[in-house]
């Protein structure tokens, strides 16, 4: 090892620490920083940065400050509450599966957000200490991005994986269910292990003592915008026709679709001039799945803002907005930083990566966990790491559409994307632990000893096991 590698290593590792101990947005702007340093003072060559994982989580984004400023995401929130509330000594499971869910609708965990204060009110109700499923609920919504049809992430791994011979309906049919199940196997683990009974807990004691814990305020009765429920229809719709486009242009469902229009207009069939339209549509593909998604998303958009007759002008000033272009401003920097680096020793990484994942292929999951803990994002993780990976197992597409040969490691390996809670940095992580008034949700003075590694690595090490038993079945 040179001394310009241990240089270029140094600055990796001091950047995303700066950004660690700056914070929040402050982490995107260490890691252009580290750019800097890389490129103008170590030579290095500069990285690709992700502008497709951004715009679509911009996009993604603005759709639901549309939907939160007419009221649709309060409206899921008091939905969500009364699942809660409705069986509260199940909140251990319920709440990871709320937060699953909503993150799996909208693309992104930031909706977590608002589930935040209804887990810990319950969970005090109960006696139960907060800290159990405010974690499990954090990591199922980072995880739950590996599985949404309208996440950056999943568009970009769909467009590696379709030419490999993996479908998008079939990837979204291994990577739910694998995901979810191993969600809720950590649950009940995590519910086994842990001593659950608030009562007990010192820290709780010592700050109900000192009259810092707030009275529970029941369940929450917010008066529903007027277009709040036709806000949460018309975004729903949206990703449902965003599935469906997708799944069209799909090439498991295109070309026989493509071959049967084909038919129709030969035979001069009744529906020929139907057919031709389909065909104009499907070959070639006119919008390309992440564009789909962009548009889609925007014009989601528009239609909450037309018919919900909400004030574009306070658009920005919602939380999932703010929290939203924070994430944008972390994958920019960071995921610049990281590809600037992995990019700079892309041949060395490739040597090394393919001896190893040939002979012990849990190994590529085992590189995203670390990369996704550094580079702050699943999407930017995998637009870093799987090009290095295929080149690395010699992935190539198959003259006959099959499946390519070792490419179900990576449909197994996805989840492991999401160690984003290893360092505890995450907005959501942050939120739980600071709205979390009992203090059992806590941040050790070790750093890495908090409320979230343990149910996080559980949850994906039991999502990626599953994920190998699944996916080499196809």
């Amino acid at each position: 090892m040179d001394i310009l590698l241990i240089l270029q290593i140094i600055v990796l590792l001091g950047a995303i620490f700066l950004g660690v101990r700056l914070g929040g947005i402050g982490i995107g702007f260490a890691g252009g920083l580290g750019v800097v340093v890389l490129t103008l003072i170590l030579g290095m060559k500069v990285g690709n940065i992700p502008w497709d994982v951004i715009l679509i989580i911009m996009s993604v984004i603005a759709a639901i400050s549309a939907m939160q400023l007419a009221g649709g995401l309060d409206y899921l929130v008091q939905v969500a509450e009364k699942i809660l509330r409705s069986n509260p000594k199940y909140i251990n499971y319920l709440a990871p599966t709320v937060t699953y869910v909503l993150t799996l609708l909208a693309g992104t965990g930031h909706t977590a957000f608002s589930m935040i204060p209804v887990i810990v009110e319950v969970a005090k109700e109960q006696n139960i200490k907060p800290s159990a499923p405010l974690s499990i609920a954090v990591v199922s919504s980072q995880i739950a991005i590996t599985a949404s049809p309208v996440s950056a992430a999943v568009v970009y791994m769909t467009g590696v994986l379709e030419p490999l011979g993996w479908s998008y309906p079939l990837l979204l049919g291994i990577w739910i269910p694998t995901t979810f199940v191993g969600c809720m196997l950590t649950a009940f683990i995590i519910s086994k292990i842990t001593d659950l009974d608030l009562s007990k807990d010192e820290v709780y004691q010592e700050r109900l003592k000192n009259g810092l814990i707030k009275a529970s305020t029941g369940a929450i009765h917010t008066e529903v915008k007027p277009g709040a429920k036709l806000s949460v229809l018309i975004f729903l719709l949206g990703v449902l026709c965003v599935v469906f486009y997708a799944t069209t242009i799909s090439d498991v469902v295109r070309k026989p679709m493509l071959d049967y229009v084909n038919m129709l207009i030969a035979e001069g069939s009744s529906l020929s001039a139907l057919a031709e339209f389909v065909k104009s549509y499907i070959d070639p593909v006119r919008l390309p799945r992440d564009g789909a998604i962009m548009s889609f998303m925007l014009s989601i958009a528009a239609l909450i803002v037309i018919f919900c007759k909400i004030n574009t002008a306070k658009i920005f000033e919602q939380s999932v907005f703010k929290s939203g272009m924070v994430a944008c401003v972390c994958v920019l920097g960071v995921a610049w930083l990281g590809d600037t680096f992995v990019a700079g020793y892309k041949g060395q990484i490739q040597d090394i990566a393919g001896d190893l994942a040939t002979k012990l292929p849990f190994l590529v999951a085992v590189a995203f966990f670390f990369a996704s803990m550094l580079l702050y994002s699943q999407a930017a993780t995998a637009k870093a790491i799987v090009p290095t990976i295929v080149a690395a197992l010699s992935i190539s597409a198959t003259s006959d559409g099959s499946v390519a040969a070792n490419s179900y490691i990576l449909v197994a390996s996805f989840a492991a994307v999401s160690a984003l809670f290893v360092l505890p940095t995450y907005p959501t992580l942050l939120g739980a632990v600071q709205m979390d008034d009992t203090g059992s949700t806590r941040i050790g003075k070790y750093v890495f000893n908090h409320a979230f590694l343990i149910p996080g690595t559980l949850a994906i090490a039991l999502s990626v096991a599953l994920g190998f038993l699944v996916a080499p079945l196809f």
